[in-house]
């Protein structure tokens, strides 16, 4: 029998590494975080290199789940870290924390067999991410503004199974998307969400998160400057998402780039940005979800509808919690939803959501996110795009509604229903004869929200539509 030693030499020598035992140490990583980034390179930084993170010399060679490199050096004892590629990017505890130098003492010849925990930039074992969430880039190059930022991208659980393109969503401070690890207060469970969804419904969309810039946050989150707080970077970020970053993703992965497959969804800042950037760009963007936005943050956003105009339908999406200032929030969204149907508007495609005891938190976003997501996308979602309520074989009626949904379908037999919530708990599922529908289905056991309800035949036809329980 082979040990693992001497698979792990003929390895490096399948490799063509030259093996010699004079001032050799090998190193081997058995095991890296889940959340990896697919593609990522592992370097090794330490005391026979000036520390350098990303040195050429010392890019491990990957096997499977492992990686090595044999280092020709003289220092010993060793001390080093491994990065992928810069110290933004450098090795942490099993918290995500900061990692005391490794330290090794060796002989020639010797192999020191490693674990890396986790990475610093994305957190620990703490990491809530799903596996099909990864880091695009940790330094994407922003031209427009001069800096770096971490971009994050989602992919459907049918990805990498299938040919399918896919449409796409924006969306702004990426710390609180995906991990709780690198949430400030909490994270929206886009992926958890997204994934739901897909079990529920066997269909996805593509989220490209991008991480906020600390201390920069507000100036690029409004073109507009608030005396106070700061501002005015708005047209420099947004040029960033349009100019270089989308055509980056459309040219990398399977996008529908089309505007009418393109949408922008933030919250606070982020929904000023996202309403700024959707109107600005009514081109690139056909879809705008605008959660709890900071309208407070300069006056000339009510004058900007107007200003630019309605040049595409678009679809927009306004959320607002009744606990948020005192229930201000609310009423400037309303008050907001007038401005774009004077300025040209489609009152049709716009949609108010308050809940009343909604507050300002990532928790609030996080529960309302599945909604808009399906509300803004209806027409990759559902069959029916503009009336979910009606098609050729049924009617739904009344849809919001408080206790009793009634079906109507137009061809005499019956129907089989399913109905769930947007995280795919099943409330409902059997036949139904069409005089047992057109007496009304009683619902008021549920809660208040969003569901998801699947209706077929079982032969011939099959459809969705959101049911709101108001």
């Amino acid at each position: 029998m082979i040990s693992s030693n001497s698979l792990f030499y003929i390895v490096l020598t399948a490799c063509g590494v030259v093996m010699h035992t004079s001032a050799q140490l090998h190193i081997l990583i058995q095991q890296v975080p889940a959340n990896t980034p697919s593609g990522a390179s592992i370097f090794i930084a330490g005391n026979f290199n000036s520390w350098n993170p990303a040195d050429s010399s010392t890019i491990l060679l990957k096997s499977g789940n492992q990686y090595f490199r044999t280092l020709n050096i003289s220092a010993n004892p060793i001390e080093f870290k491994c990065t992928r590629g810069s110290w933004q990017t450098v090795e942490g505890n099993q918290n995500g924390g900061f990692l005391p130098n490794r330290i090794h003492s060796w002989s020639p010849g010797d192999t020191l067999k490693i674990n890396i925990l986790s990475w610093e930039d994305l957190g620990g074992s703490n990491s809530t991410a799903a596996m099909n969430v990864s880091i695009l880039s940790n330094a994407f190059f922003m031209p427009t503004l001069n800096r770096n930022r971490r971009i994050w991208i989602y992919l459907p659980l049918n990805y990498t199974t299938t040919s399918d393109s896919f449409p796409v969503l924006y969306m702004h401070d990426g710390q609180n998307l995906f991990d709780q690890a690198t949430s400030f207060a909490g994270e929206w469970q886009v992926d958890e969400t997204l994934n739901s969804l897909y079990h529920s419904m066997g269909k996805s969309i593509i989220v490209v998160g991008i991480d906020n810039g600390g201390s920069q946050r507000i100036n690029e989150y409004s073109p507009w400057v608030n005396s106070q707080y700061g501002g005015g970077q708005g047209d420099q970020y947004m040029d960033f998402i349009v100019q270089y970053l989308k055509p980056y993703v459309d040219s990398a992965y399977r996008t529908q780039a089309s505007r009418e497959r393109t949408g922008m969804m933030g919250s606070s800042m982020g929904g000023l940005i996202s309403f700024y950037g959707g109107l600005r760009h009514q081109s690139v963007f056909s879809k705008i979800g605008i959660f709890s936005p900071s309208y407070w943050f300069s006056n000339q956003v009510w004058t900007y509808p107007a200003a630019v105009g309605s040049q595409y339908p678009m679809r927009i999406y306004q959320l607002a919690g009744g606990m948020e200032g005192g229930g201000s929030v609310a009423q400037q969204i309303d008050q907001m939803r007038q401005t774009l149907v004077t300025a040209g508007f489609d009152s049709q495609l716009i949609q108010n959501k308050v809940v009343p005891n909604g507050q300002h938190t990532e928790a609030f976003w996080r529960q309302e996110f599945g909604e808009a997501v399906l509300w803004l996308f209806a027409d990759h979602y559902f069959v029916h795009t503009h009336e979910q309520n009606q098609s050729k074989h049924f009617s739904i009626y009344p849809n919001p509604f408080e206790d009793t949904l009634f079906i109507q379908i137009r061809e005499k037999g019956s129907a089989h229903l399913t109905l769930t919530d947007m995280t795919g708990r099943l409330y409902l599922s059997g036949r139904y004869s069409d005089e047992e529908l057109g007496k009304g289905l009683d619902f008021s056991y549920l809660k208040k929200g969003a569901y998801i309800l699947h209706i077929t035949n079982g032969t011939t036809w099959n459809s969705s539509s959101i049911l709101i329980r108001k």
